[in-house]
């Protein structure tokens, strides 16, 4: 008898899965998204809170957070704002985001302790 209740088959996969030969660089929405929520909570302010203050709907802040959606940049500037920071302000916490990612499992470099030739 077999251990399978009926009506289900096995799932034999058609190829084993590979794994990514280098990990992704993360995407520009969930950077975003991310750091949008990060100052949102540290403010300790609710999503209704922000999407009124920035005249944007909930459920598209909610996706902007979740980064199922990429914003425009007048929606940016507006969450942004709403924030108290300027969209210069939220460009920079994200490139840092960025470099936090993408530094895991690189060397941080630190400062340059080695011979500089110049030609």
């Amino acid at each position: 008898m077999s251990s399978q209740p009926p009506n289900h088959a096995p799932v034999v996969p058609l190829r084993p899965r590979q794994p990514d030969p280098e990990p992704r660089e993360p995407l520009w929405r969930d950077l975003v998204g991310d750091v949008l929520r990060r100052e949102r909570l540290d403010q300790e302010r609710t999503l209704k809170d922000v999407a009124e203050t920035a005249r944007i709907s909930m459920p598209y802040l909610s996706e902007i957070e979740r980064g199922r959606k990429e914003a425009s940049s007048e929606v940016l500037a507006a969450a942004a704002h709403a924030l108290g920071l300027d969209l210069g302000g939220l460009l920079s916490l994200v490139q840092s985001e960025f470099v936090r990612r993408t530094a895991v499992g690189r060397p941080v470099p630190g400062p340059y302790n080695g011979l500089c030739l110049v030609a």
